[in-house]
């Protein structure tokens, strides 16, 4: 592991969509689902959901493979529930 972040700049890093070259933006990011369990996303793009995200303090991935294709389905992920983003621990 290569340290922490804060989860506000975790939340910054996920709302930003597109690189500089204007593909999706891909991140790893390991997370408790609501039934407790350990989920790991190797690779993954930021997704939507139905609800109001930042209201209900959620957010949602899609893992995607190695040429970035969408694959699988989307996760909610309640931004409490968040362990480690890009290889680094999440602290409040």
């Amino acid at each position: 592991m290569m340290g922490t972040i804060k989860r506000s700049l975790v939340l910054k890093e996920w709302d930003i969509k597109e690189d500089e070259k204007g593909k999706e933006k891909a991140f790893s990011i390991k997370f408790v689902k609501k039934n407790g369990e350990l989920v790991y996303l190797a690779k993954a793009v930021s997704a939507g959901l139905k609800a109001n995200m930042k209201e209900n303090r959620f957010r949602a991935a899609i893992p995607i493979d190695k040429n970035g294709e969408r694959y699988g389905h989307v996760y909610p992920i309640r931004i409490d529930n968040i362990i480690e983003f890009n290889s680094r621990r999440v602290v409040l």
